[in-house]
């Protein structure tokens, strides 16, 4: 198949974690031999912030690490959807796109109609941002590929799309595995952005203050930190690493005993259920891992096998002394994380989900 899609950007994964899930469903589907071309706006904030901090030098490693991916950066005034389109076979849009590109792309698709479109969701904006949700023309559009059935069923309800399919995240095996490396630099790593104030008071309970109690060494990768939440990790004794490339991270885990998921609080409490791709790398790499409270409504792990689960701040500084003082714990939970992503959670999987929704579309 010749199959496009169109992200904010396949390059920078600068605040961006859909960046994650695209590189690695890319990658597999050009490894089975599919042609795969990505299109991104050419000013998308996520490239402009990286490159404005960081220079070219990690687009030229995204380059060196990911050789055969490749993107077209376009100006949406001047996007000509026929030179792009009318060789595709499937056609997938992702939610973070222009209201006006998602109209011309359906609009290419009623006037031809050779080729499978999608809608991709992997966002909160359904819950919080309805109004900007419901200004998207998917009347043209095959269906929603929806990161989980809490908000498959929200498409559903509304009667927003033709179909929709639930189409969870994934680990990106390839990039994300377990990596023996030599010595250990310190106890806990959290990687992940700040954010909108969408979990400023779980991180406090859940990480800077566990890690204060306990007198870890520990560590922080992300973007978005406000001067006052780096003065809080700096007085935790939390040493704030910055932006780390995504390709980076299973090298970062390796070198630690345990890490943290944290959700956002729309992830919480109005879309329970999906665990953003963080859970999925993290265990893909071989890490023990501790969860602040979130609900696997859609039983895609073993709570307690595969990862503890924390209720309360103190519940979270008992289970991190345990897994730091338990090398048997640490491994258990390891092995099991890592099983279970290997049986369920790959991209491969997706892929495999992905050409049977194809088919039961060729089959209509």
């Amino acid at each position: 198949m010749r199959i496009v899609m169109f992200y904010h950007t396949l390059v920078s994964d600068w605040n961006h974690g859909n960046a994650h899930f695209l590189r690695g469903v890319a990658s597999e589907l050009i490894s089975r031999g599919h042609e795969v071309l990505v299109y991104e706006p050419a000013d998308s904030w996520s490239y402009q912030s990286l490159v404005a901090e960081h220079g070219q030098k990690p687009i030229r490693k995204f380059h060196s690490i990911y050789p055969r991916l490749q993107s077209v950066r376009y100006e949406l005034k001047s996007f000509d959807p026929g030179a792009a389109l009318d060789r595709a076979d499937l056609v997938i849009v992702h939610e973070w796109n222009d209201h006006e590109l998602v109209r011309v792309i359906g609009e290419h698709r009623k006037a031809h109609g050779k080729y499978h479109l999608l809608f991709h969701d992997t966002h909160h904006r359904m819950v919080t941002d309805p109004q900007s949700m419901a200004a998207y023309d998917l009347s043209n559009f095959d269906g929603v590929l929806a990161y989980g059935s809490v908000l498959k069923d929200l498409y559903e309800q509304q009667a927003k799309a033709r179909r929709v399919w639930t189409w969870h995240e994934a680990a990106d095996t390839r990039v994300f595995r377990p990596i023996d490396l030599p010595r250990q630099e310190g106890d806990l790593v959290w990687i992940g952005n700040w954010g909108d104030d969408e979990r400023t008071a779980e991180l406090s309970e859940f990480l800077i203050e566990p890690v204060r109690e306990l007198g870890l060494k520990a560590r922080v990768h992300g973007v978005r930190y406000p001067e006052d939440a780096q003065k809080a990790l700096a007085e935790a004794g939390i040493h704030y690493a910055g932006w780390l490339p995504n390709f980076e991270a299973p090298k970062v885990f390796a070198r630690h005993k345990v890490t943290v998921h944290v959700p956002r609080r729309p992830y919480v409490r109005a879309l329970p259920g999906i665990p953003t791709i963080r859970v999925f790398e993290a265990l893909a790499s071989g890490i023990a891992l501790i969860c602040s409270p979130w609900e696997d409504a859609e039983n895609l792990f073993r709570p307690g096998d595969d990862y503890l689960v924390a209720e309360t701040g103190l519940e979270m500084q008992d289970q991190l002394r345990a897994v730091l003082t338990d090398e048997g714990l640490r491994a258990r939970l390891a092995r099991n994380g890592l099983e279970t992503i290997r049986a369920r959670h790959t991209c491969g999987h997706r892929v495999e989900e992905l050409i049977g929704i194809c088919n039961e579309l060729g089959n209509q």
